[in-house]
């Protein structure tokens, strides 16, 4: 994926990407989801990876110092922030004991 997504080399650029990420999350993501939502189901849940791909180009259309080379470099970062996020999940969540 090297050269596949440029952010200038800046920190900056990457903190706002990741602001305007949420928002677009937040607001237009709800709507995609209730839209596409017999693809869903007809794929089983897989059609978000593609949701979410689309909301990660939609970042690179909105704010431009944040570049993506391509729709499948769009993929590749959405399953790379699914390991993420997953990872950071297993790892931070309390452990909870089960009763008796």
């Amino acid at each position: 994926m090297t050269g596949s997504i440029n952010y200038n080399d800046k920190l900056r650029v990457l903190v706002i990407a990741a602001l305007i990420f949420s928002i677009v999350n937040a607001v237009i993501r709800p709507l995609v989801i209730l839209l596409s939502l017999p693809a869903i189901v007809l794929t089983l849940g897989l059609f978000t990876l593609v949701i979410n791909a689309f909301m990660l180009y939609l970042v690179t259309k909105i704010y431009p110092s944040f570049h993506l080379r391509s729709f499948w470099t769009a993929i590749v970062a959405t399953v790379i922030i699914w390991i993420v996020n997953y990872l950071l999940i297993d790892i931070l969540e309390f452990k909870r004991e089960k009763p008796i």
